[in-house]
């Protein structure tokens, strides 16, 4: 028997225990989102009272989804997460379709946007970073305006990180799990000073001149929301990440629902929290205007050296965001090669430390050319756009789940049951129709990535069905 035959025959570990699983949830969750969104949150929303409505309605679209993905990650506790449940909820036509967004757009973009963060945090604590090495200019085309692409060190720094980040989770999952605990810890540590400093330090004061209300409410009004609140769930993504290593988690019937909700309870008070202690500090317009937002709070109360240090924190908190990110990623084109729907490159079990090797690498080359390519706003409303598709389609299949398998076990039932989930789908729609009108071209390219896979599906389906007809035969 060839090595090649026994890797394929290895299963993944269930090696995540319920501190590890709740540092995913935590740790994914926080990241470069809390650090950098805020500032867009104000420069789209407009006003405060616009900003807090975004982190609220995001905490509760978060905790609603959580809800809804605790009763599919316990009672269908595989790898891939959406793909397991669509796939059995609607057919494996629907499983490959989130699989194939997920491994070809949502998942490289979001680890690329991330690191992407991690190297403008870099370029506070080393300006060279941010020095330009060359400019593209792109001329008119097809209607499109002109645009010059400025390719600085930061791009090269996002990809180191992310072949460091793809060589922990290599080697185990364990290791992934140990990091992602004590990154998560860190990063915790270091929004609580941020908060800490703002509000205990005396150095707040008011800012009468912040456009607190809008003076009325019309179609702007809803379309600056919409916008915060895209820029809100994207500091909030990552809650679902847990179930995409749904076949890796120990007890998976007490600890999803527990690592879930009580994760994203955590993270919704924390960014609460720290946007109060931004504006407290800053006047709305610098927020507005900022790049390192919480280095810049630290510097206006403690000076420029705490602001480094404080930096230098949040550089570790992006890691740990970015780890656990490559951990979760991976699962799902391993799930779907070992399927037979997707690249054999990504198939198989390593022999010796139980990780989809070969998927890992298969992401992190994508997400180092999206990194290449692209900016930290584009990047992520790419994802945003691409994933929230998917996650309005996985507790739909909740809904069919409930009617064609009434007897199947379920250890958790979603609290809220049928508005819960529904109020969680109707979101869905209304942020991807939001950001399909307000972003055209990212939508565009989101839809084109993602209708791409149709013609692969259709030729690997039938290459799957010979396989089994062969078998039979």
């Amino acid at each position: 028997m060839s090595a090649e035959t026994k890797s394929k025959r290895l299963e993944l570990v269930r090696g995540l225990g319920p501190w590890a699983s709740a540092a995913i949830v935590v740790g994914t969750m926080i990241g470069t989102g809390i650090f950098l969104k805020p500032a867009e949150m104000a420069r789209e929303g407009r006003f405060v009272s616009i900003v807090f409505a975004a982190w609220i309605v995001g905490a509760i679209l978060s905790m609603f989804g959580a809800l809804s993905f605790a009763e599919l990650g316990a009672a269908i506790p595989e790898a891939g997460g959406e793909y397991a449940y669509l796939r059995r909820g609607f057919g494996p036509q629907w499983g490959f379709m989130f699989g194939w967004m997920h491994s070809i757009v949502g998942r490289p973009s979001s680890m690329s946007s991330i690191a992407a963060g991690i190297a403008r945090f870099a370029s506070f604590l080393i300006p060279a970073v941010a020095a330009p090495i060359f400019t593209l200019h792109m001329p008119a085309f097809a209607g499109l305006k002109p645009y010059d692409f400025v390719f600085t060190w930061a791009q090269p720094v996002a990809v180191l990180w992310l072949v460091i980040m793809t060589i922990v989770n290599y080697l185990g999952v364990r290791l992934g799990g140990a990091v992602q605990v004590v990154l998560t810890l860190v990063k915790i540590l270091s929004v609580l000073v941020v908060i800490g400093v703002a509000f205990f330090s005396g150095a707040g004061s008011a800012h009468p001149a912040d456009p607190v209300w809008p003076s009325a409410l019309n179609g702007g009004i809803l379309t600056a929301f919409l916008a915060a609140l895209a820029a809100a769930l994207w500091a909030y993504d990552g809650w679902e990440d847990l179930n995409l290593v749904g076949s890796e988690v120990e007890n998976p019937q007490k600890n999803f629902p527990r690592a879930l909700l009580g994760g994203v309870a955590l993270v919704a008070a924390i960014y609460l929290l720290f946007s109060a202690a931004c504006l407290r500090v800053l006047p709305f317009d610098a927020v507005a205007n900022s790049s390192h937002i919480a280095s810049d709070v630290v510097e206006r109360v403690a000076g420029h050296g705490a602001a480094y240090w404080m930096t230098l924190a949040m550089v570790i908190s992006a890691i740990g965001s970015l780890n656990s990110s490559v951990l979760s990623g991976a699962r799902v084109p391993y799930a779907m090669a070992r399927d037979g729907l997707f690249f054999k490159i990504a198939d198989g079990i390593h022999p010796k430390f139980l990780t989809p090797s070969r998927a890992l690498i298969f992401q992190g080359i994508l997400a180092g050319l999206m990194a290449l390519t692209g900016t930290f706003e584009e990047l992520t409303n790419l994802f945003i756009f691409a994933g929230w598709i998917f996650y309005g389609l996985a507790v739909v299949a909740l809904f069919r789940l409930r009617k064609t398998e009434p007897e199947m076990s379920r250890p958790y039932r979603c609290w809220g049951y049928p508005w819960v989930p529904g109020i969680f789908v109707a979101g869905a729609l209304a942020l991807t129709l939001s950001i399909l009108v307000q972003r055209p071209g990212t939508s565009l390219l989101g839809m084109l990535l993602i209708a791409a896979g149709v013609p692969f599906y259709r030729r690997s389906n039938r290459s799957v069905s010979a396989a089994k007809d062969l078998r039979g035969a």
